[in-house]
């Protein structure tokens, strides 16, 4: 592989934005195209604007797509000049998008179908991650295409492990949302039973950052709890999809998972609030209205 590499971006949002912002900062080619407008910081570098997916997959050897649900994935793969009627043998495409592990396999299949390989390399870390490319990537596919792609992987992220073969990088993912959800749901109700008991939930989580209870969801998310600073981060509504993928999938595997759906209707709670646009760690919200007393309050 030669230093610069002609790379493409397909899908600029909150994660998408800063991710082909770091290729470009590396000094690659890159070609991007987005269905929103392209962000202010990549319409003035020197990434390449192209009108659509299939543009991005004739200029570039090595296509990624960072999209919000499997249906976008869908469209912006095989949809009208989507990415795989640009696409000629030998060219990788890498969807970073957090999908379902059945429908990436089929993908798969179809892009390997036209003699091109596929990643499905799923992320965790939010737009904290994103910006400061510290992202976790959880890669399903092929060994030798993981080793040819992971030193671009290297400018997004910084845990980077490939779990198996296609989808084996979503269903990572997937348990990674399980884990995340219970998680934000066990912060908010400890933040909310000890405001409610009266000690400060500033002081208590500082406490509780030194011991066994620690966690990144009671560092970032505990402070946003007791700050109130619902914006996201990464959306309710996202993380309802990807519970969906965990729920369903467990229906089809025969697996219950009591608590996952729990947070599920916590975070459908606050959907009927109106917070389907709120970070997800807000779902406090759900609690501090069963509760009628808010983090923070007085007591």
């Amino acid at each position: 592989m030669s230093n610069t590499l002609k790379l493409g971006f397909v899908g600029l949002g909150i994660m998408g934005g800063p991710m082909a912002g770091h290729l470009v900062k590396a000094g690659h080619q890159v070609f991007i195209n987005t269905r929103s407008k392209v962000p202010a910081d990549l319409a003035s570098s020197a990434a390449v604007q192209c009108s659509s997916p299939r543009e991005v997959a004739e200029k570039a050897d090595i296509i990624f797509t960072m999209v919000p649900d499997t249906p976008d994935v869908e469209k912006v793969l095989f949809g009208e000049n989507g990415i795989s009627s640009g696409l000629s043998k030998g060219k990788i495409v890498v969807d970073m998008s957090s999908i379902s592990p059945i429908a990436t396999k089929e993908f798969a299949k179809k892009i390997n179908g036209l003699g091109c390989d596929y990643l499905d390399a799923p992320v965790s870390g939010g737009e904290v991650g994103a910006k400061n490319a510290t992202l976790s990537i959880m890669v399903g596919g092929d060994d030798g295409i993981f080793e040819k792609v992971k030193p671009i992987l290297e400018l997004m992220g910084k845990n980077i492990n490939l779990v198996g073969t296609n989808g084996d990088g979503q269903t990572a993912k997937v348990a990674n949302q399980i884990i995340v959800a219970l998680n934000i749901e066990a912060v908010a109700e400890a933040l909310l039973f000890a405001s409610k008991a009266g000690a400060d939930p500033a002081k208590v989580r500082q406490a509780l950052m030194g011991g066994f209870a620690s966690s990144k969801i009671l560092e970032v998310h505990g402070e946003r709890m007791v700050k109130r600073t619902f914006d996201p981060g990464f959306r309710i509504e996202l993380h309802q999809k990807d519970l969906n993928l965990a729920l369903n999938s467990a229906r089809a595997l025969g697996v219950a998972l009591p608590n996952t759906a729990t947070a599920q209707e916590l975070f459908n709670s606050c959907s009927a609030h109106g917070g389907k646009a709120w970070d997800h760690s807000a779902m406090v919200k759900a609690l501090e209205k069963m509760a009628n007393f808010e983090v923070g309050q007085k007591a």
